[in-house]
């Protein structure tokens, strides 16, 4: 019998369909959003469920946003403990330091209007930072005999040396500043910082008395409160407006985030997160969770209260390169400009593959950081837990929203919402 015998077309019609299923893309998950898997989502809520599970946390808002649509918004918890009160998709957090990205793009806004340049010098706005003198460790003399055990080491001594060159807009912006950035700089300034409630921002013009921590430009020390309330009183300067004015006005009110203030009213109270610490009794309520909030005092370094859906109109404006639905806030250029590592890990106090831009962490190098995110994701965290990130090549936002420092969470975070991105 000839093996090159003509096929029957029964066989032929089966060699054909068989070819086609081979040869035909795969077919789309059912499951299938945006280019993300929701059984795959669905790992950032059994993540969340782990930590509340094991007293971590008390509960938690998550949000998962692409291409400017919310994919993914999940409560979990609770948000009070005394009163057991289930989390809600609404419920208001402190963000604490997710303010300073915000106020870094009232900066970036100031600075495309032409009313100020990164390179600007402080004195240009507040003439007293014009000397500035920098703290400097004595280095201890040679002992000469060892101590008794158990002896307090005396205090390192130092001594002032003048700063070799102005602090810049774009040093404070940056973390390079020195201002308040470490142990010798904030014992310092400390009795301006116990004062800032009733003076607003205008207590950082003092800080121009406190000695830095090291010359400007010469290391990264992150600034918690300091540096990003003169930035915001820069704001005040330039603009006229107080900066809960300029934010409002110009940030706020354009992208539709009603729900992201400085102060809450009493409905808005109602709703805001219990804030906890972890301690040996488990989780405890914090002392005073409004510290780094006021009436009159508009931080912005940390003053900024928000919901997880509110703050996504943020972050998702600058994975789209400045623009929301219409609404401009920034060139694209600047959005670039913000995520470009000025700093980079290899500046003292960096982490590998971590670079630092205009108020954010920026990806330089995923596999030095240990990271799935991309190069060239951005974003910032909060003290009280909250964390963002944005990845604006594939126009992703990622946000958790929680109330207590479980500091292991951002990276698991971070993993749980990229492997859920499968195109």
């Amino acid at each position: 019998m000839s093996l090159h015998r003509r096929a029957s077309a029964p066989a032929l019609m089966l060699l054909f369909m068989l070819a086609s299923s081979i040869m035909a893309p795969a077919q789309a998950d059912s499951g299938e959003r945006n280019g993300l898997s929701a059984a795959r989502l669905h790992r950032v809520n059994e993540l969340v469920q782990r930590n509340i599970d094991a007293g971590e946390i008390t509960g938690a808002v998550s949000l998962v946003a692409r291409n400017g649509r919310i994919e993914y918004l999940v409560a979990q918890g609770v948000s009070d403990l005394a009163r057991s009160a289930p989390m809600k998709k609404d419920a208001i957090f402190r963000i604490a330091s997710m303010s300073k990205p915000i106020t870094a793009v009232a900066v970036l806004m100031l600075v495309e209007s032409g009313r100020m340049r990164l390179t600007d010098p402080l004195s240009r706005f507040i003439p007293a930072f014009r000397n500035l003198a920098v703290n400097v460790s004595r280095p201890p003399a040679p002992a000469l005999a060892l101590p008794p055990p158990g002896a307090t080491p005396p205090p390192p001594q130092t001594f002032l040396v003048p700063a070799a060159r102005e602090v810049t807009v774009l040093d404070v912006l940056t973390h390079t500043s020195g201002i308040m950035s470490g142990p010798m700089s904030t014992a310092a300034g400390d009795a301006l910082l116990q004062g800032r409630q009733p003076r607003g921002l205008k207590w950082t013009e003092d800080l121009a008395v406190v000695p830095l921590e090291f010359q400007p430009g010469s290391q990264w020390a992150y600034s918690p409160i300091a540096g990003f309330d003169l930035l915001a009183h820069l704001v005040e300067i330039v603009s006229g407006q107080s900066f809960d004015e300029f934010t409002a006005e110009n940030i706020f009110r354009p992208l539709d985030m009603r729900e992201t203030f400085f102060w809450p009213n009493d409905a808005e109270r109602a709703r805001l997160v219990g804030n906890y610490v972890k301690s040996a009794n488990g989780l405890t309520a914090r002392e005073n969770p409004d510290a780094l909030s006021g009436e009159r005092y508009f931080a912005g370094s940390g003053g900024l209260m928000s919901t997880a859906e509110s703050y996504a109109r943020f972050g998702m404006m600058l994975a789209n390169g400045g623009e929301l639905n219409g609404v401009r806030l920034l060139s694209p250029r600047s959005v670039e400009l913000m995520c470009s590592a000025f700093i980079p890990d290899t500046l003292p106090g960096r982490s590998p593959g971590e670079g630092f831009g205009l108020g954010v962490r920026t990806i330089t190098d995923p596999v030095a950081r240990i990271t799935t995110l991309s190069k060239g994701s951005f974003g910032w965290s909060g003290a009280y837990g909250t964390h963002f990130f944005v990845d604006p090549t594939r126009k992703l936002v990622g946000i958790l929203m929680i109330q207590t420092p479980a500091y292991p969470m951002r990276g698991d975070f971070e993993d749980a919402v990229m492997q859920a991105v499968v195109r």
